[in-house]
C-alpha cells in the first residue's frame, strides 16, 4: 500500500468537501443520465460519451480508455500536476489547513527538493528581471528595441537578463541556495579551470550573456528558461534550461499560463501554435494573445495533451520553410489523435509571424490567419509544391499522392468534393478518380479488418480475469450476496491486499488513497466495474464465479498430490495421499467450499 504523506482521513474530508460532479463540471460539461453523469472523455479521442462518474462513490471511470479515479486524481490528470499540488488545490477551493507532509523519507526529500526548485526559479526570473534594467543590459535592451517590444510584453512575459556567468550564483549564494541546490534547478553548472599545480572547480550562470525568457507552467510557477546569445557566436542561438525535477522540455508549451488565463476570462475559441517564444511575444503584441510555442518546433503529445484542456479548435502558423512544413505536417498527425479541429495557416516561403507583423502589419497576419486551410487542403497544396504538372508522370504522382490524402476523410460527400478540386487541377477525369480513389479505400478497409480481427483475438477475454473482477468487485462494492462465510484471500491470494482493504468496508473513492490504481490493472478495472454489463449479476453468477476459481486451486493441489503419489516410495505417505486424493475428488465432486471457510 502506498503512503501518500497525509492521513486517509483527512483526504477523505477533503475529497467529501469536494464533489466529485462540482469539480469535474467546472472542466467539462456533464450530463445526467440514470444514476451517473455522462461525458466525452477528456483524457482521449471520442464522439460518444463513455467516460462516467458516480458522485454516490466519489469516482470516474471510462469505459473507453479506462481512466479512472477520485476527484484528487481527476484534478492531477486534467490539469497535469502531482498529487501534492492536487490536494493543495482542493484545500484551498473547500478552505481547509494543509497538514503536514508525512510521507516515506523518498518522497519527503523528492518534495522538498520540487519546492526548493521553484522557490529557487521564482528568485531567478525576477532577479533576470531587475537585471534588464540596469545600464550593463545595455545589449539586451538594444535588442528589445529592436523587436519593438514594450513595457506590457516584457511585463506578461517577465523578460530578463544575465550580466555574466557569476553574478546569479553570487545572488543565489546570498539567498540561502547551496550549489547543488542551484544545479538541481537547472540554472547552474560547474566547471574546472588551472589553478598552480592542480583543477580549480568553479560554478557559473549557464545563461550568462544573454536574454533570457523565462518558461511558466499552467499554475504561473516558473519551472525554466530559454536564453537567446546577443553577439555573434559559434555557440547555439538559444539555450534552454536543462531536465529537471520540474522541467521536461517534451511538456513544456511557452505561453500557457497567459492561455488558461484567457480561458479563465471566457476569452478563448481557438490556441494559435508558432515556432518560438519571438513570435509568440510579437503575437500577443499584435494582438493574437491566444499564441504559445513549444520548445523546439517539435510538438509532442504531452503537448497536445496540455493545450486539449485549454480549446478543441487550433492554428498551426510555422515557419514558410522546409523545416517548418515538415514540423507542420508532424504536428497535424499528433493533434488528429488527440481530437483537436485543426486549421493551417500557410506563411510565406523564409517567413515567420514576427516578420510578417513588422514588414506588412497586423492585417496581413490577420488575413494568414482567416485564410488558414484545412488539413486536406494544406496537405494537397503542400504535394502541389512538388510536383510539375506539366510532365504526364509527375502528374500522375500527385495525383496518387493527393487521393491518398482524400482517402483518408472517412467522408463520401468530402470526398467527392476534392475529388472535384483534383480533377480541375490535373484535368483528369474524375470517373477515373473515383476509381483509384475505390481501389486505395479497398485496401485500407482490408487492412482495418485484418487489424480488428488481430484485436478480436488479443482483446477476448479469458473468463477466469472475468470471475475474479466480479468477485473483488462484488466485495468493493459490498453487495449483499457476497457470502461472509468463505476466506478470499484463500481463493485469491495473489488480491490478498486488495480483499484485507475490501473487508475493512471502506468508502470506494478510498481506494486511491491506499493503492496507486493507476499501476494495478484488476483493481482499476474493479473499481470501474458495471454490472450491469454481467448477465444474472446475482447471487447465484457470484457463485459460480466463485467457485470456478476455487476448484481450480483444488484441481491444482489435486495435481500437485498425485505428482507426489507417483514419485513417493513410502507406503504409508502413499496411503496418506491416496486418502487426501479421494477427500478432494469428493469436494470438487460435491462443489463443497468449507476449504476455504474463515477459521476462527
Amino acid at each position: 500500500m502506498q503512503n501518500k504523506g497525509y492521513q486517509t482521513d483527512w483526504l477523505y474530508e477533503l475529497k467529501q468537501k469536494n464533489n466529485i460532479v462540482s469539480i469535474i463540471s467546472k472542466y467539462i460539461h456533464l450530463e445526467r443520465k440514470g444514476g451517473r453523469y455522462w461525458a466525452c472523455c477528456p483524457f482521449h479521442h471520442e464522439k460518444t460519451p463513455s467516460f462516467s462518474v458516480s458522485e454516490d462513490e466519489g469516482i470516474f471511470y471510462c469505459f473507453g480508455c479506462k481512466e479512472s479515479g477520485d476527484v484528487i486524481s481527476f484534478v492531477q490528470k486534467y490539469e497535469s500536476c502531482d498529487f501534492f499540488e492536487a490536494i493543495s488545490l482542493l484545500a484551498k477551493n473547500a478552505n481547509m489547513q494543509m497538514p503536514e507532509f508525512k510521507g516515506d523519507s523518498g518522497a519527503v526529500e523528492r518534495k522538498q527538493l520540487k519546492e526548493r526548485v521553484l522557490k529557487l526559479l521564482d528568485l531567478t526570473y525576477k532577479h533576470y528581471q531587475e537585471n534588464l534594467l540596469l545600464p550593463e543590459a545595455k545589449p539586451a535592451q538594444d535588442y528589445i528595441k529592436t523587436r519593438g517590444f514594450t513595457k506590457r510584453e516584457l511585463e506578461d512575459f517577465k523578460l530578463g537578463y544575465s550580466l555574466n556567468s557569476f553574478e546569479l550564483v553570487e545572488f543565489l549564494r546570498r539567498q540561502g541556495f547551496t550549489y547543488k541546490e542551484m544545479m538541481d534547478a537547472g540554472v547552474v553548472n560547474k566547471g574546472t579551470k588551472q589553478e598552480g599545480d592542480g583543477e580549480k572547480e568553479y560554478y557559473y550562470d549557464v545563461m550568462s550573456k544573454r536574454l533570457v525568457f523565462p518558461i511558466f507552467n499552467a499554475f504561473n510557477e516558473c519551472v525554466g528558461f530559454s536564453a537567446r546569445i546577443l553577439v555573434k557566436s559559434d555557440m547555439a542561438k538559444y539555450k534552454n534550461t536543462c531536465e529537471t525535477i520540474v522541467f521536461q522540455k517534451g511538456k513544456v508549451v511557452f505561453g500557457i499560463n497567459l492561455v488558461k488565463a484567457m480561458k479563465q476570462q471566457g476569452h478563448l475559441d481557438k490556441i494559435v501554435i508558432v515556432e518560438g517564444q519571438i513570435d509568440v511575444i510579437a503575437m500577443h503584441r499584435a494582438g493574437f494573445k491566444s499564441t504559445v510555442a513549444c520548445m523546439g518546433t517539435a510538438l509532442t503529445k504531452e503537448n497536445a495533451k496540455e493545450l486539449k484542456k485549454l480549446s478543441p479548435n487550433v492554428v498551426l502558423c510555422f515557419d514558410g520553410d522546409e523545416a517548418g512544413i515538415l514540423a507542420t505536417i508532424k504536428s497535424i498527425n499528433i493533434l488528429k489523435e488527440e481530437g483537436f479541429n485543426v486549421l493551417v495557416a500557410s506563411m510565406p516561403e523564409k517567413r515567420d509571424p514576427d516578420e510578417i507583423i513588422k514588414q506588412q502589419g497586423v492585417e496581413e497576419m490577420q488575413k494568414i490567419i482567416n485564410n488558414a486551410l484545412p488539413i486536406t487542403d494544406f496537405l494537397i497544396n503542400n504535394q502541389l509544391k512538388k510536383y510539375d504538372l506539366s510532365k504526364a508522370d509527375e502528374k500522375g504522382k500527385f495525383a496518387k499522392a493527393s487521393i491518398e490524402i482524400i482517402s483518408r476523410l472517412g467522408s463520401s460527400s468530402e470526398e467527392e468534393v476534392y475529388l472535384e478540386k483534383l480533377c480541375e487541377i490535373t484535368s483528369i477525369p474524375i470517373d477515373i478518380l473515383r476509381r483509384d480513389l475505390a481501389q486505395i479505400t479497398k485496401g485500407n478497409i482490408q487492412k482495418s479488418q485484418e487489424k480488428v480481427a488481430d484485436n478480436v483475438l488479443i482483446s477476448r477475454e479469458n473468463g477466469n480475469i472475468r470471475a475474479i473482477r466480479f468477485i473483488i468487485g462484488s466485495l468493493i462494492f459490498k453487495k449483499d450476496f457476497v457470502d461472509k462465510k468463505i476466506d478470499y484471500k484463500k481463493i485469491l491470494p495473489r488480491h490478498t491486499q486488495i480483499i484485507e482493504v475490501a473487508e475493512k468496508g471502506i468508502p470506494i473513492s478510498s481506494y486511491y488513497d491506499y493503492f496507486d490504481v493507476d499501476e494495478m490493472p484488476v483493481l482499476k478495472d474493479c473499481l470501474g466495474i458495471n454490472f450491469s454489463e454481467y448477465d444474472n449479476a446475482d447471487k447465484r453468477y457470484f457463485d459460480e464465479c466463485v467457485w470456478l476459481i476455487a476448484s481450480q486451486e483444488l484441481t491444482k493441489r489435486q495435481t500437485e498430490l498425485a505428482e507426489k503419489f507417483k514419485t513417493s516410495q513410502d507406503r504409508e505417505e502413499r496411503k496418506n495421499i491416496a486418502e487426501e486424493l479421494n477427500k478432494l475428488s469428493k469436494t470438487i465432486r460435491e462443489k463443497n467450499l468449507e476449504d476455504f471457510y474463515v477459521r476462527y
